[in-house]
């Protein structure tokens, strides 16, 4: 968990929003985002670490979220300066002039920043 939260704040920039200690029912969550919060409006992504998983297989259902900056050349060097992995540098995508990267968060699950 705490591996996936520095990455989510200290190299994505987000904020930890709040965390949930369940310890009946064996898991724990965190919940990150770029907002304060789920009242102003902002997604957020939910983490979960389950007690006593020591790895967990990527989903076959799920392929990346996409995050929308303002410079993706300059968010891929910030990145990779935090200790970040950019799998796909900042360009255009193909076929056309949106400027798209690709990350991975530790866990290897894709990120995508799209420029705006």
């Amino acid at each position: 968990m705490t591996r996936s939260i520095d990455f989510y704040t200290k190299v994505l920039g987000m904020n930890l929003l709040r965390t949930t200690e369940r310890p009946e029912q064996k898991y724990s969550l965190a919940f990150v985002g770029f907002g304060k919060g789920n009242a102003d409006g902002q997604s957020e992504i939910e983490l979960t670490y389950n007690h006593g998983v020591d790895s967990y297989d990527l989903g076959t259902a799920y392929g990346h979220i996409a995050i929308s900056v303002p410079d993706a050349y300059a968010a891929c060097e910030k990145i990779k300066a935090s200790g970040g992995n950019v799998t796909r540098e900042a360009g255009p995508v193909m076929g056309g002039d949106t400027i798209i990267a690709f990350v991975t968060d530790p866990d290897g699950y894709k990120i995508e920043l799209i420029q705006h």
